[in-house]
Parts: structure tokens; C-alpha cells; sequence
């Protein structure tokens, strides 16, 4: 099976329609295409590469009319990718489950209100010390995401590197937390091969994060966090041979909030 699950469109800030989206991966050959666009829901800021609090529904809606035009050259599935913020969850679990979704993507991208891939400037401004401890929290937020029980995937994990900012200090032990939290929920991570395209040219998340996935038994999903028809299946080539190196012989699949193995 060939999916492609983190996929972007003109809801958040993806250059293609849902429809688009969905003809270019017809074109690909891919047997499951997922359409995850942003949600971000804090306690007072907006983003703009997330879609409107209020265009779910038609969000949703959109998905559904594209996935039966279409129901007999692809299968569509339902997602979307929520950021977790940790006084907003509650809320978003109550919205999340008033829509049938496939799977639901949860992704940190907030520190402290402070978006941590959207600008080098922000890790120029940090001192070692201060990157360090943004670092940390992230993957304290992980673990807290994974036990949220909102989500069936993780989004690019270790995405604060995206601009080379490395942690100058042992953080073995906060890794270890958050990818137990992740077994422990029984949820997914996924390859994310947008990373090479990125000022850090590396994957997300790294050989070693994923070894330690694997070591774990958590299930995983290759994805190219695509944002135009071009980038369905951007490096999935590249992305099997890593996964197959790391020792997965298996990707996940979802339908209906469950997990199968492929």
C-alpha cells in the first residue's frame, strides 16, 4: 500500500485545492491519500498557516465531496493535523469529536506561544542555554501530547532542529519519556521527508529518535508533509530505504480512528 497521509491544502497553507490534491495523487499511482490540513487552537492567537477555527465543517465537508467523486480511482481518508496545546485540549477534543476522522495528527509547534519553525530569527536570539531548555520543553510537550489521548499519529518530531539548532547537553532522558508516552498510547510517528528539503537537510525525526521508535514497537508512517501536488511523495524512495535500514518492515494505515498494519 502507498499512502500519503500529511498532506495540505488552501485551507491552511497548502498551494492546492482538496480536489487538486487529491488528482495528483491519482495521477501518482497512490492507493490511500489523507488530507490533514492545520488546526491550531490556542487561548487568543491566529495563525495563518493554520485554516479559520470556524471552516472545519466545510473542511470536512470539502474532503467528503472529493472522496466520492473520486471513491472509485482512490480512497480518500479523513484527517487533520491539531496542534496540542495543553490549555486548549480539552476543547479540541470535544470539537474533534463531532467529525468522523480517519486520524488525527498531533504536532507541537508552539513553545510558549512562540511558533519554533517559523523563523531562524527566534533561535538567533536564543543564547545555547536558551535553546537548550526550548528543546527540552518540546519533548516534554511530546510526552504530554501522547498521553493527551487526542491523536493517533505524531507529527515530525524533533521539528525544532529544522533551522540546525542541536541541543549542546545530554537530553537522552526527555527523549526517552516522550517516545515511552508515545508506546505506551499505542499511537504512530511518521518519517517525515519534508526535513531534507529544509535548512537542516535531515529527516524528521532523526536516525536515532527513529531507532529508538522502532526499538519500542511503535508503528510508523512515511509521509512528505506535502503542501503542492508536487511533494505527494516527495523522497518516498529514499524515505523506505531509511525505514528498512532502521529495521520497519511494516507502515501503518488508518480508517475510522483505527490502526492497522500494512
Amino acid at each position: 500500500m502507498v499512502t500519503s497521509y500529511h498532506v495540505h491544502t488552501t485551507f491552511s497553507d497548502g498551494q492546492n485545492s482538496v480536489q487538486e490534491m487529491i488528482e495528483a495523487a491519482i495521477s501518482l499511482g497512490i492507493d490511500e491519500i489523507g488530507i490533514s490540513d492545520h488546526y491550531v487552537l490556542t487561548t487568543g492567537q491566529i495563525f495563518d498557516w493554520s485554516m479559520k477555527l470556524d471552516a472545519i465543517a466545510d473542511y470536512f465537508g470539502a474532503i467528503g465531496l472529493a472522496a466520492d467523486k473520486f471513491r472509485t480511482k482512490i480512497k480518500v481518508r479523513y484527517g487533520i493535523e491539531a496542534d496540542f496545546v495543553p490549555e486548549t485540549a480539552q476543547q479540541l477534543g470535544e470539537i474533534l469529536q463531532e467529525y468522523q476522522f480517519d486520524y488525527v495528527i498531533g504536532s507541537v509547534h508552539l513553545i510558549d506561544g512562540v511558533c519554533i519553525d517559523s523563523s531562524k530569527d527566534y533561535w538567533d536570539a536564543l543564547d545555547q542555554s536558551g535553546k537548550n531548555d526550548v528543546i527540552r520543553a518540546y519533548w516534554a510537550m511530546i510526552a504530554k501530547l501522547a498521553k493527551s489521548g487526542l491523536y493517533d499519529i505524531v507529527g515530525h518530531l524533533d521539528l525544532y532542529k529544522k533551522f540546525g539548532s542541536q541541543p549542546t547537553i545530554d537530553i537522552s532522558a526527555d527523549v526517552m519519556t516522550a517516545l515511552d508516552a508515545i508506546a505506551e498510547a499505542g499511537i504512530a510517528i511518521e518519517l517525515n521527508t519534508s526535513g531534507w528539503h529544509k535548512p537542516i537537510h535531515e529527516q524528521y525525526p532523526s536516525a536515532a529518535v527513529l531507532r529508538g521508535c522502532q526499538k519500542r514497537g511503535i508503528p510508523v508512517i512515511l509521509t512528505a508533509d506535502a503542501h503542492r501536488t508536487d511533494d505527494i511523495t516527495c523522497d518516498f524512495d529514499r524515505g523506505r530505504l531509511l525505514l528498512r535500514t532502521i529495521g520497519y518492515t511494516n507502515t501503518a494505515l488508518f480508517q475510522n480512528r483505527k490502526m492497522t498494519i500494512d
